[in-house]
């Protein structure tokens, strides 16, 4: 797995004046440009940009304007300076780097800083050092330098992921960032939290490249399990036998049709602080899914490796969550099954008691991730003693459908918590829009043989994001009722997996919700 960030050091002086640029180990400089001001048609030269053409005798911004550039965020123009032949002439960059690089830096707020990391990654991998003077471009104080430096390394680094291949040829690495300027405390803390969450971000977008036919959910309870031992975090792992034993009905009706069985694992991090609050993340963790006796076509099952993205963006959580020190204990909840087809696959009209004793009538065993999630969500609850519950999952077309590919569905009946969620996802460049949990839908729900349905009885009802919604609230409290501890469910089916690549994020899996769970639990409240 690609788990080695790239590295990022800070040193304090100027263009003008370092001795850096000139001590042969540096392949470029990178200085920002950003829109012209109103009135003035040429673009704006950010920090250090002035003193570069100086330096270098370059008119920078004449480069600029020729390249077509317009200062926006996310453009980044590569300009290879040439050498001479022989010592007849010397031009003033004669020991400096041969590559400067124009990074457009936008207005300069978080998102467009968060851009412009990812496209200075963009422009200079495969070399091995880079010296960029971005990050003191939009900063006027301690704490704003501070905050400018915490997004654009988030961005550097998360736009630097080398794309999980098994491949002979592994992909270019991300070269070495040195952020001229921005120096102390302050500035160090915040470079190190970028790397947490960026390396929580790797880890969810690894574990959910790897292939199936690797990813077994004894695999994923393995990957689990080292990575919470090598953190020193509490782990637990409940095998075929224990949850036959304690009654985890829907785990084991989804992965009956698969040679490979399932598993539920609790990863723990327990911070130094007294009475901490609990905030457990549960993720469905479908390490394939064939959608069962309700096969899926073929072509949507391509993608089907991926259906454990909310169990990868679960266990991600709590180890960034740990690494950042959040003064909180957070738990993560991997439900873990493949969703095969066989002998012993769980059929239309059966009837499942998931953990807890309540039933469920299946209609579709595509519809997994609900029978999954019901057993992992009444498990964390009367076991774990949660004060908040998220669950993340991609769940449903009908989020995909409503939301597409960059933003996810967020349902809560908890507004405080809803609101603290929305905040953080715009903070951390992850958007969620809320929707609705309709009361009036519930009897679309019921069931003549059980106490709920998997899927509404009537095919013309849409609604289908909500519909799951309130089948999962309730396994956290009583039907029709706000759940018995504030919960949320996160429905990541669209931003999951990209495409194409955009500026921090890649093609493929994303690790979409790491950032937002991280910035939620660093913020001075949760919401509840």
């Amino acid at each position: 797995m690609a788990s080695v960030l790239p590295q990022v050091t800070l040193t304090g002086g100027e263009v003008a004046s370092t001795p850096l640029l000139a001590s042969g180990g540096v392949d470029a400089l990178a200085v920002p440009v950003g829109p012209a001001a109103d009135g003035d048609e040429a673009l704006s030269p950010g920090s250090g940009a002035a003193q570069a053409a100086a330096r270098f005798g370059i008119d920078l911004a004449g480069l600029a304007e020729r390249a077509g550039m317009t200062g926006k965020a996310g453009e980044a123009h590569v300009v290879d300076l040439p050498r001479t032949v022989g010592s007849a002439v010397r031009l003033p960059w004669h020991d400096l780097p041969v590559r400067l690089v124009l990074v457009g830096t936008g207005a300069g707020t978080t998102t467009d800083l968060r851009r412009a990391g990812a496209a200075l990654a963009g422009a200079t991998r495969g070399l091995d050092r880079v010296v960029s003077t971005v990050a003191t471009s939009a900063a006027d104080s301690a704490s704003r330098t501070a905050e400018v430096v915490r997004v654009l390394v988030e961005g550097y680094l998360l736009a630097a992921y080398p794309t999980f291949t098994l491949a002979s040829q592994p992909p270019e690495p991300a070269a070495a960032l040195v952020l001229l300027g921005p120096d102390g405390t302050r500035a160090e803390a915040a470079v190190a939290a970028a790397r947490a969450v960026a390396q929580a971000t790797w880890l969810a977008r690894d574990l959910t490249a790897t292939p199936a036919s690797t990813k077994t959910p004894a695999w994923l309870a393995r990957q689990a399990s080292r990575q919470a031992k090598a953190a020193g975090l509490e782990v637990e792992v409940l095998r075929p036998r224990r949850l036959a034993d304690e009654g985890f009905g829907g785990l084991l009706a989804v992965g009956g049709g698969s040679a490979n069985g399932p598993r539920l694992v609790r990863v723990t991090s327990v911070p130094q602080v007294t009475a901490a609050r609990h905030v457990v993340v549960v993720g469905k963790g479908i390490t394939f899914d064939t959608g069962g006796i309700s096969l899926k076509p073929r072509e949507s099952m391509v993608t089907m490796k991926t259906d454990m993205a909310g169990a990868a963006v679960a266990l991600a959580t709590v180890l960034g969550a740990a690494a950042l020190g959040v003064p909180y204990r957070v738990s993560a909840v991997l439900a873990c099954a493949e969703n095969h087809l066989g002998g012993a696959s769980y059929r239309p009209g059966d009837v499942v008691r998931t953990h807890g004793g309540r039933t469920v009538e299946v209609t579709n065993t595509d519809a997994e991730g609900r029978m999954v999630l019901a057993d992992a969500l009444d498990w964390a609850v009367t076991t774990l003693a949660p004060d908040v519950l998220v669950d993340v999952a991609t769940l449903t077309g009908a989020a995909k459908v409503a939301l597409g590919l960059g933003t996810g569905a967020l349902l809560s009946d908890d507004d405080a918590l809803a609101a603290a969620l929305v905040t953080a996802g715009d903070a951390a460049g992850e958007p969620v829009w809320r929707l609705p949990l309709v009361t009036e839908y519930e009897p679309y729900l019921d069931s003549a043989l059980a106490d709920v349905r998997q899927e509404s009885h009537d095919p013309r009802s849409g609604a289908g994001a909500i519909l799951a919604a309130l089948m999962l609230r309730r396994f956290v409290g009583p039907r029709a009722e706000p759940a018995s501890v504030p919960w949320a469910h996160l429905d990541i089916a669209g931003p999951a997996r990209s495409s194409k690549a955009t500026h921090e994020v890649p093609e493929g899996p994303t690790g979409f919700g790491v950032r937002l769970l991280l910035s939620w639990l660093s913020a001075p409240t949760l919401g509840v």
